[in-house]
Formats: structure tokens, sequence, C-alpha cells
């Protein structure tokens, strides 16, 4: 999960917004995340204090000390982290998007593959997370600079998967404080 970017839209630090659940937004798309995957590495900034982020106990935390480079140094990151390991598929997932529903990630990790991208799309639109066979984790590898992986998505196109969802928290991310507030009426 990233959550290492600088909320330069939202005006403040996201990451602590309170919803009307009380938790921050951070704390709910962890939750929300850790419910389906029971266990979710999280890249943060250099210097977070993840213990006043409110990061549960188990989740593995890792600080990026380029994330002004862009949100490719947090995903190059995580991709190394994930080849220490015996992961054959690694999902990419935002910090700023508590309204995914668990059945929604429980369907994109049966559908996950080590040869294929896995993709959410809700009314056609496409959206997160993105679940990433590890053949593809040398082109994540090779990101730089402000971009996702949507170039390895495109570029792979007949080995992407599309799981068409009913769940609009695929394409609900929260990027400016109003769209904070369309959000806390169903969290």
């Amino acid at each position: 999960m990233l959550a290492a970017g600088s909320s330069r839209r939202f005006g403040g630090d996201k990451r602590r917004a309170l919803l009307a659940s009380g938790q921050s937004l951070l704390q709910a798309s962890v939750e929300r995340a850790l419910s389906a995957f029971g266990r979710l590495t999280l890249v943060l900034r250099e210097g977070d204090d993840p213990a006043a982020l409110g990061v549960p106990e188990g989740v593995d935390v890792l600080f990026n000390p380029h994330s002004a480079q862009g949100m490719a140094s947090s995903l190059v990151l995580g991709v190394q982290h994930m080849q220490q390991g015996g992961s054959e598929v690694l999902a990419v997932l935002l910090a700023d998007m508590p309204r995914l529903q668990r059945s929604t990630l429980q369907a994109l990790i049966a559908a996950s593959d080590p040869e294929l991208i896995v993709q959410a799309r809700w009314r056609g639109q496409a959206g997160h997370p993105v679940l990433f066979g590890r053949r593809f984790w040398p082109q994540l590898l090779a990101l730089e600079g402000d971009v996702g992986a949507r170039s390895v998505v495109r570029a792979n196109a007949e080995y992407v998967k599309v799981l068409a969802v009913a769940d609009a928290g695929v394409c609900l991310d929260v990027d400016e404080p109003d769209a904070l507030a369309t959000l806390t009426p169903s969290i």
C-alpha cells in the first residue's frame, strides 16, 4: 500500500484526515486491505511515525527516502521488498481508498495469477487495486518519476484480466478535501 505521497492537492496530510467512523483515512484503508489480504506492506515517507499514524502491529512498514521523487519510487521499494519473499502476485493499493469492499478484494485475489495483471473496473472505469503477477515485476522495477504502473498495464494489454465489479470504491480515492465529504456518509 502506497502512503508516501505529499498530499499536495489535499492541502495537508490526508492520511490523518478523519472519517465519520472516527478512523483516519489511512487507518480505514489499511483495515480494509488487511481484512482481505491478511498481510500488508505499507510504504511511508522517511521520518513518518507508524504508531502516530495508527498503523497496526503486524503491518510491514517500509520507509521511502526518495518519496519526493514521486510514486514510482514507492512502487519500486515495495516490489523490491516483495521479491525477497515467496509471493507470486502483488497488489498495488493506494492509502486513500477506504471504501474498497472486502468481497471485491477477495474476488481480485481469486482471479490473480503470476502470469497476469488483474485490474478492477467499475462501470467501465479502471480502478485500484491492480494485481501484478511476478512476470511483470521487472517492468515495475523500471518505473521512474511521479507515475504509477499504468504504463505497465498498457504495455501488457494482452495479459490484463479485467474484473468488472459492483464496487464504486475501486474508483473513489481522496485527493482533495471535498472528496472526503462524499465518503463520510458510507463509512
